[in-house]
């Protein structure tokens, strides 16, 4: 299962759970109206009467399932927001397929946005050409007319087109992308890697960028905080415990599964 279909798979892993707190929400209200329907409205608590307990007893349990109705509706929510997320998810991944061509495409975009606006600044700040032709060769450099009026106008401060901040968050940006292109590269050309220590399988997965330990059963308590507390996290779609692929990572699962033994 590549990273699309898992993708796709989470989507309808949390729609299929917001219907079924939408669904139990709506028994719940239901719940709540019937214990009470027999009820006339708006009669009152007859205070000192033998009725008055159970009176009460059911005003609160009727309540108490009202509310459980609201928080099935969050959770119904919360999980419908889970599986949007999930859908527009458009982060690239150093285990994804298509990991290389993607982190390439971004370079080569942020590469020409940087001398997008390098070239602006130039004719913006020079004083030898008339704002006029600015306009136009700006436009030429394929600035829309908005965006022109906006880059010739001073800003707060009195300066003309983009700030310097503006440029070295990107030429960072564009270093985070080359560096992340290079790993990724590397994870392609990379081998998995197999092997066990006591009885558990680890698999050093370049194809996903991740490091993945298999048990043969449930691990222990100790094992499994150990675990959480160096950021792996049980995969309910590898059926195993995983983290990202670094040589940090290795060393910690070494660490932790050496003792199990013991």
């Amino acid at each position: 299962m590549n990273r699309k279909e898992k993708q796709e798979a989470r989507a309808d892993r949390c729609r299929e759970l917001a219907e079924k707190a939408r669904r139990e929400s709506t028994a719940a209200y239901n719940q709540s109206y019937k214990m009470i329907e027999h009820i006339p409205a708006g009669q009152p608590i007859l205070v000192g009467h033998y009725s008055e307990g159970a009176h009460r007893r059911l005003l609160d349990r009727s309540w108490s399932t009202l509310g459980k109705s609201v928080k099935l509706g969050e959770k119904a929510e919360y999980y419908e927001q889970k599986a949007e997320a999930a859908e527009n998810n458009n982060s690239i991944y150093l285990g994804d397929d298509d990991a290389v061509d993607r982190l390439q495409e971004k370079v080569e975009s942020l590469e020409k946005a940087q001398n997008m606006m390098k070239a602006a600044n130039k004719i913006i700040r020079s004083k030898k050409i008339k704002d006029i032709v600015k306009v136009e060769q700006l436009q030429e450099l394929g600035f829309s007319k908005e965006k022109v009026v906006k880059l010739i106008e001073p800003d707060c401060y009195g300066g003309y087109g983009f700030p310097s901040y503006t440029l070295t968050n990107n030429s960072a940006r564009i270093r985070d992308a080359k560096q992340r292109l290079e790993r990724a590269k590397q994870l392609k050309e990379t081998a998995t890697k197999e092997y066990v220590i006591n009885d558990v399988r680890i698999v050093e997965n370049s194809e996903e960028n991740r490091l993945q330990l298999f048990f043969t059963g449930i691990p222990s308590e100790e094992i499994r905080t150990r675990l959480k507390h160096n950021a792996f996290r049980w995969s309910r779609f590898n059926s195993c415990w995983q983290s990202y692929l670094s040589r940090w990572q290795i060393e910690r699962a070494k660490s932790i599964l050496n003792p199990v033994s013991e």
